[in-house]
């Protein structure tokens, strides 16, 4: 029987755990671990990383160099089921368009499952997935790094703007990776991708396999939107062309465009308290994503803001407030680069604030702000080093908003 080492035992290393099981031998690793409990990679055929782990771990390092096979939790599953694959994919919007796609299947009566970087491990959903299953499915840079095989009928390629270079390098090679996700579709595929962005543009020209679907928000609008922003009107163009794609009428997209309230820590509204909004765009990871928040916020703006250090140039996004941000409350790691590069570009140094915890950002927001403005979190930062992952940092920002 092939054996399988699983390096990381979160969700994804879990769930492809239970799905080999009776089909391979298994032993999960992680850091955490003990030394001696350290697995020999030698004895092992194949090393499965978590999305979370990078091929620069030492035992990838150390499978790679005894030519095993390395791969990852969402090319097992794509190797255990016959369900097809919708694959979204982008530096923003993923979660939202996916969620938004899901939506739109399931009104058209498709047997959908909503899977991937959204929060559930493909592995769990395929062992009850059958040939009609669509996996609508939201995917990552670290899922692409280790796929191989993997193929879906629909992928999607929102933009691409710098992210995860602590990881990926250079801008040139995270690219490289984001399209990897049309690397096995053929004639009968199609790529969906922003005609607006250059790269996109770039990546849909180089292919030689599926139909290509451009949207551009340029050249179409949707009249009936809920969520608001240009970003958003691209997602849900996107959208719209996947769910076309699949032969899914307008009326029915349309109808659930309309209706769809967005996903959580995504430009959420928390609530209004003495005429000030409070929003948790937690998901706001990288500084693209924290422009658009910007773009959706009106002006009064005291932004929460830093948190994991990525090596990102906040200098676009500094830019972007055009007087729009009226106070910078400062967390994490990043903080101080964040702040320097503001003061740099123009920006008040007596209305930046270092906070030691969310906790002190909320407090001076409630006590800073005035009728009409918002107290914004969008962090342009990873939330590592003071939370497991942007959820957690977001529901924080929830509970202690709902306490004031």
């Amino acid at each position: 029987m092939k054996k399988v080492l699983i390096i990381g035992s979160g969700k994804s290393g879990l769930a492809a755990e239970k799905l080999l099981k009776g089909k391979c031998e298994t032993y999960i690793w992680d850091d955490n671990m003990p030394l001696d409990k350290r697995p020999c990679v030698e004895d092992f055929d194949e090393v499965l990383l978590s999305p979370g782990v990078p091929l620069t771990n030492p035992i990838a390092q150390e499978a790679k160099q005894l030519n095993k096979k390395i791969t990852g939790e969402l090319e097992v599953a794509f190797e255990n089921t016959k369900a097809s694959f919708v694959a979204i994919t982008g530096t923003n919007g993923k979660t939202t368009t996916t969620a938004l796609v899901g939506e739109i299947f399931k009104a058209a009566g498709f047997d959908t499952r909503v899977v991937g970087n959204i929060g559930l491990p493909v592995s769990e959903e395929v062992m009850s997935a059958n040939d009609d299953t669509k996996l609508i499915t939201e995917v990552s840079s670290f899922q692409l790094e280790t796929i191989s095989d993997f193929h879906a009928h629909i992928s999607a390629l929102l933009n691409i703007t710098p992210d995860h270079l602590d990881r990926h390098k250079t801008f040139e090679n995270y690219a490289s990776i984001k399209a990897r996700i049309a690397n096995k579709q053929n004639e009968n595929d199609f790529f969906v991708y922003n005609l607006e962005d250059p790269t996109c543009v770039r990546i849909a020209e180089s292919l030689k396999g599926p139909k290509l679907v451009g949207f551009s928000s340029k050249i179409n609008h949707i009249d009936n939107i809920f969520i608001p922003g240009d970003h958003n009107m691209q997602n849900a163009l996107a959208a719209l062309a996947i769910a076309r794609c699949m032969g899914i009428s307008d009326d029915i997209s349309l109808k659930v465009i309309a209706e769809f309230k967005g996903v959580e820590h995504r430009i959420e509204f928390v609530r209004e308290l003495d005429g000030v909004r409070y929003v948790n765009d937690s998901k706001g990871t990288n500084p693209d994503s924290t422009i658009k928040a910007i773009e959706a916020t009106a002006p009064g703006i005291l932004l929460i803001a830093g948190g994991y250090e990525k090596n990102l140039d906040f200098t676009e996004l500094i830019q972007s407030f055009n007087g729009k941000v009226k106070k910078l409350l400062m967390l994490g790691e990043v903080g101080p680069r964040f702040a320097n590069k503001a003061i740099e570009l123009g920006f008040n140094k007596d209305d930046i604030i270092f906070c030691k915890d969310m906790a002190e950002c909320v407090e001076l927001g409630h006590k800073l702000a005035v009728k009409g403005d918002t107290v914004l979190l969008s962090p342009a930062s990873a939330s590592w080093g003071m939370y497991k992952n942007f959820e957690e940092r977001g529901k924080d920002f929830k509970n202690l908003v709902n306490k004031l």
